[in-house]
């Protein structure tokens, strides 16, 4: 495993150094914990939230599919959340614009990937705020796609103008849970302190608690580190759960190509796509497999990304074998 420190884990403070394109964390990625102990922009009996769909067309579909069959079978349609990263892989001119038109005719919060694209940083590159432990070369693959996305983007002003109007992070009500959706952590929209390094330390939960009093809520839904995560923070009636999605775009662990999404709601799932999950203030909080077409993905991916190019050499071994993670490493204590 990755040992997770808490200055990797930091974003970078006004008086640091400034840090390279694709590790710095611009200020106005910037928010308080408190800001999230708010009144509710939504309220739900059933919510999902999809992180990290990164330009995935048929992982759309299927997420589609998924909605519509728990619909079916329980009389209740779900509402839907994209908590950024829906764009990434979408970089050709028709694919770019299905994603956003699609996605935005929903609820959603921006990524980093969405606020570089609308307004792009002098020093941020991807935004993504990668900590110390990733490679350098990761880095600099991901600062390459994120300038083909903007180069796509440069075609459609509206749609600028659309994810520039996105909000970093809702707040919602599901029974008698308060949900605090962010993209990253409780502190930066770009923050890693819900990666699966950090709640897997004692520091990280203590800090994730911290957190979670702060904002007034039972969870933190989230994505942004591309690896999903789940933990229960604290114990009895004050406990609450971070999980993190990873990624619904892309395969998540070594056994199935498939995505990973959340599912929030007073009743357990109703269909058969339950990977792991737990309860918290009578809710059911869990992750949920996404069974995308994977050959139309690669062939989708493949259209769009040569071989040898910055999205291929970062993420095409992954979208065709999957990754080495396996379903228990990315639970704690649930």
């Amino acid at each position: 495993m990755i040992h997770f420190s808490d200055a990797a884990e930091m974003p970078q403070g006004p008086d640091e150094p400034l840090l390279a394109p694709g590790r710095n964390c611009p200020l106005h990625y910037r928010y308080a914990p408190s800001s999230l102990c708010r009144a509710p922009e939504l309220g739900a009996e059933t919510l999902y939230v999809i992180g990290g769909l990164y330009g995935n067309l048929p992982a759309l579909d299927a997420l589609e599919r998924l909605a519509a069959q728990e619909a079916a079978v329980s009389g209740r349609a779900p509402i839907l959340v994209f908590n950024g990263d829906f764009n990434w892989f979408n970089t050709g001119p028709v694919y770019y614009e299905r994603i956003n038109r699609r996605v935005l005719a929903h609820r959603a919060t921006a990524g980093n990937v969405e606020l570089e694209i609308a307004d792009p940083g002098e020093d941020a590159g991807c935004g993504c705020a990668y900590p110390r432990w990733v490679d350098d070369a990761v880095v600099a693959r991901s600062n390459a796609i994120l300038e083909r996305l903007r180069t796509a983007a440069a075609g459609h002003p509206q749609v600028r103008r659309a994810l520039a109007a996105l909000p970093m992070n809702m707040v919602a009500q599901v029974g008698n849970a308060r949900i605090a959706i962010v993209h990253g952590d409780a502190r930066a929209l770009a923050g890693w302190g819900f990666s699966r390094e950090a709640l897997a330390t004692t520091s990280g939960r203590r800090r994730a608690a911290d957190w979670l009093a702060r904002a007034g809520a039972h969870v933190f839904a989230c994505t942004h580190t591309c690896e999903p995560a789940c933990a229960r923070i604290g114990d009895g009636d004050a406990s609450g759960v971070v999980i993190n999605n990873g990624a619904a775009g892309m395969p998540n662990f070594r056994d199935g190509l498939f995505g990973v999404i959340t599912r929030i709601a007073t009743t357990p799932c109703p269909v058969p796509a339950r990977l792991y999950g737990t309860r918290v203030a009578g809710v059911h909080v869990d992750a949920l497999a996404l069974h995308y077409d994977a050959h139309a993905w690669w062939r989708d991916f493949r259209e769009q990304w040569a071989p040898g190019s910055a999205g291929d050499l970062g993420y095409g071994e992954r979208i065709r074998r999957g990754t080495r993670l396996a379903l228990t490493q990315v639970v704690a204590g649930i």
